[in-house]
C-alpha cells in the first residue's frame, strides 16, 4: 500500500449479534487458530481499542508483535483516564450519594499523572521497539468543548506524548467553530486532526477531510447507522452499517488526494458489526487498486459478494 495503510478498528469481536466468529473467522477453527495471526494475512494495520479499557500491558504488545509480520502496525487508542474522565471515575461512584468532598478527591484522583504516561507508554514499548506501532489516538467525548481550560489541557497531553505519532478526535462544533486556533495548537505538536464520519448531531464537528500536517493523515469510518446511534437494544447495533460502493468511493479519493500530500495515511473502519468494517476496508484497498490477501470463507463470500467480485 505505499504510504497508506488501512485496516479496521478491533480484530476480536467474538460474542452478540454482529460477532465475526463464523463470517470473517472461520466457524470451525483448527486447533491454535490466533485471530489476530488470521487478520494480519488480510490487512497491514490494525487500530487497538482495548487499551482505552485497560492501560496496556507490555507482555501483551509483545505477543502482538510476535505474532504479526513484519511492517505490521498497530494504532493504539490512549487509555480513558487520558481522554474521559467522567467514564473513568463512574466506576468509583455507581450507586454512592452525591458528596462535595469525594467529587474533589475524584477529580485528583483521575488527572493523569506522570506514573499514567509511564505505565501506558511501557506497555506499548515492545510495539514500538519492534516498529510495529502507528499512531496514538486521542479520541475525545463529544462533551469535550473547545475553552481555555480544554485547549491547556490539550496542549498538556500532546507534549506528553511528543516522541510519537499522535491523532486528535474531536467532536464538538467548538472546535471547528475555533478552527485557527484548533489547528495551530495540533500543528504546533505535529498532531494529526482525526477526519471521522458518522452519524452528525446538532453541535457536531464541522470537517473538510484536509490533511493539517504534512506527516500524517488519520480517517475513522464509524458509520451512518443514524436510527441506532443515539437509542438501541445493544451497543454493536450502533455500528450495523455497511457503506456503498460509492460512499466508499468517495473516501478511496480523499485518500488518494491526502497520500500525494502526507507521508503516511493510516484509515480504519469501525462499522464492525457481522464484520462490515472488513468488507468496506476490503472495497476500500480495491478502489485504491491494491490486492485482496488472505483467504476469506464462504460465509463472508456469500455475505459480502459484491465486496469480493472482480
Amino acid at each position: 500500500m505505499g504510504n497508506v495503510r488501512v485496516g479496521t478498528s478491533g480484530w476480536s469481536y467474538p460474542s452478540g449479534r454482529g460477532t465475526w466468529n463464523g463470517v470473517f473467522y472461520p466457524s470451525t477453527r483448527p486447533k491454535g487458530f490466533d485471530e489476530l495471526a488470521w487478520y494480519a494475512e488480510h490487512f497491514d494495520t490494525v487500530e487497538v481499542n482495548s487499551t482505552f479499557y485497560g492501560q496496556p500491558r507490555a507482555e501483551v504488545t509483545r505477543g502482538w508483535a510476535d505474532r504479526t509480520p513484519a511492517g505490521f502496525e498497530f494504532s493504539v487508542k490512549l487509555y480513558q483516564k487520558f481522554t474521559h474522565p467522567k467514564m473513568f471515575t463512574a466506576q468509583f461512584t455507581r450507586g454512592a450519594a452525591p458528596s462535595t468532598e469525594a467529587d474533589r478527591l475524584l477529580d485528583a484522583l483521575v488527572k493523569p499523572n506522570v506514573s499514567d504516561l509511564d505505565d501506558f507508554k511501557r506497555g506499548i514499548d515492545p510495539l514500538a521497539s519492534a516498529g510495529k506501532l502507528g499512531a496514538l489516538l486521542a479520541q475525545f467525548p463529544p462533551s469535550f468543548k473547545h475553552d481555555n481550560a480544554a485547549l491547556a489541557y490539550l496542549e498538556w497531553l500532546l507534549a506528553a506524548f511528543r516522541d510519537y505519532v499522535v491523532a486528535v478526535e474531536l467532536r464538538h462544533k467548538t472546535w471547528s467553530d475555533n478552527l485557527g486556533e484548533t489547528l495551530r495548537l495540533l500543528k504546533s505538536h505535529g498532531a494529526a486532526f482525526v477526519q471521522i464520519d458518522e452519524p452528525k448531531f446538532r453541535l457536531s464537528i464541522a470537517q473538510n477531510q484536509l490533511p493539517n500536517i504534512p506527516t500524517c493523515y488519520y480517517m475513522r469510518l464509524h458509520g451512518r447507522n443514524a436510527a441506532q446511534w443515539w437509542t438501541h437494544a445493544k451497543a454493536e447495533d450502533r455500528y450495523n452499517y455497511l457503506y456503498s460502493d460509492q460512499e466508499v468511493g468517495e473516501f478511496a479519493e480523499t485518500v488518494e488526494a491526502a497520500r500525494e500530500i502526507v507521508k503516511k495515511v493510516y484509515l480504519y473502519t469501525n462499522n464492525h458489526f457481522s464484520a462490515k468494517s472488513v468488507a468496506n476496508a476490503a472495497m476500500i484497498k480495491k478502489q485504491l487498486g491494491e490486492p485482496l490477501a488472505g483467504a476469506y470463507s464462504e460465509a463472508f463470500r456469500a455475505e459480502y459478494a459484491s465486496v469480493l467480485r472482480g
